[in-house]
């Protein structure tokens, strides 16, 4: 059986107790306390357990996040990971599950689709789970944490012989750095089918907010109460394919109202369809700075929420202001074409 490499930096609650003699049960498991006790984390499946108490802080899980950061790209090279948060109040515990996923996945780990379960202090996050259950919160929060251990262990993502690639942007290629960065490697993407779909100003009206029945009624015929673009061509379009790149330019950290409106959309279609054989990347350019807390978001809407898994190192991120800038970053050609073959490496199979 192989084993499940567990960090569980300092002191934990009993209800992380609970959590994890539950979800643990069965696995082969090695646990580690500290940064220190790390020596390296290749080709392993890695579970992060985080205690977070009132001020939503854990030193010891920020030092092993800074000794991945400092030991290099290839750290976790190989290595699948997921995370369980447990926090006593009602904040910081997505903050720090994407965080803790972003530095993992720059080291060279991947996570599949849903890699995580949090538990708030009182639990209400499980609420929407508990109306199609006659569970308690505390029994689905033990269940959703058993079911993120679960994937974890049985991750085993197929590589294909001529991927299917849905490029989604919303800018425009005589203006934007981002795309002109995507142009890039997408020259060095050969063997791949690939589209691109142009999120227009105003095509896409954002989620209404249906109730999770008329939403799931709407989602039967791969639908929704807006219908428009969405429907017509999005949603055929990643059904059919195998790899999502995000092309988000940085607009006051935060991606575009279009590209967001486009995720909020995505919940009808994830009613019936679920994402985890899909992979998705990014390309993320910034004007000053912030291609990380971009990243981030992406990371929680698409591989937290919506399932796609997240590949080793999936968002290729730059800095660059005026158009063509992009062009004039130091040995830019080589980052892109670097990016595309770790594509290829996640995705291609040339048997």
């Amino acid at each position: 059986m192989e084993t499940l490499n567990v960090f569980i930096p300092g002191e934990i609650s009993k209800r992380l107790e609970r959590v994890l003699e539950f979800s643990l049960e069965g696995y082969d498991v090695k646990t580690f306390g500290s940064a220190d006790e790390i020596k390296n984390m290749d080709n392993m499946k890695i579970l992060f357990a985080v205690e977070l108490g009132e001020s939503g802080i854990n030193i010891e899980h920020f030092k092993i996040l800074e000794k991945i950061k400092m030991s290099g790209n290839d750290f976790m090279k190989g290595s699948v990971g997921s995370v369980l948060v447990n926090s006593s109040n009602e904040l910081f515990s997505r903050d720090i599950a994407r965080k803790t996923i972003l530095y993992a996945n720059m080291a060279g780990c991947m996570f599949p689709g849903r890699p995580l379960s949090e538990a708030t202090g009182s639990l209400k996050n499980f609420k929407t789970q508990q109306k199609l259950s006659h569970l308690s919160l505390e029994e689905i929060c033990l269940s959703d944490s058993r079911n993120v251990v679960e994937r974890l262990m049985n991750f085993n993502p197929q590589k294909l012989q001529k991927p299917r690639m849905l490029a989604l942007h919303a800018s425009n290629y005589n203006t934007s750095n981002t795309l002109s960065l995507w142009n890039m490697v997408k020259k060095n993407l050969t063997g791949f089918d690939i589209s691109e779909i142009h999120i227009e100003n105003g095509a896409i009206r954002d989620c209404k907010g249906c109730s999770y029945k008329a939403c799931k009624h709407y989602s039967q015929s791969n639908n929704c109460f807006y219908g428009g673009v969405m429907v017509e061509e999005v949603y055929p379009a990643i059904i059919n394919s195998d790899v999502l790149v995000m092309i988000c330019p940085n607009y006051n950290d935060s991606i575009s109202a279009n590209m967001s409106a486009a995720i909020n959309r995505l919940t009808a279609l994830f009613r019936k369809v679920k994402f985890y054989d899909k992979y998705v990347y990014a390309v993320i350019v910034s004007g000053f700075s912030g291609s990380d807390i971009i990243a981030q978001q992406l990371i929680s809407a698409l591989n937290i929420n919506k399932t796609f898994m997240l590949p080793s190192k999936f968002a290729l991120m730059e800095t660059a202001n005026d158009f063509g800038d992009v062009e004039k970053i130091e040995n830019i050609w080589d980052k892109a074409s670097e990016f595309a073959d770790s594509i290829k490496s996640s995705t291609f199979s040339a048997v």
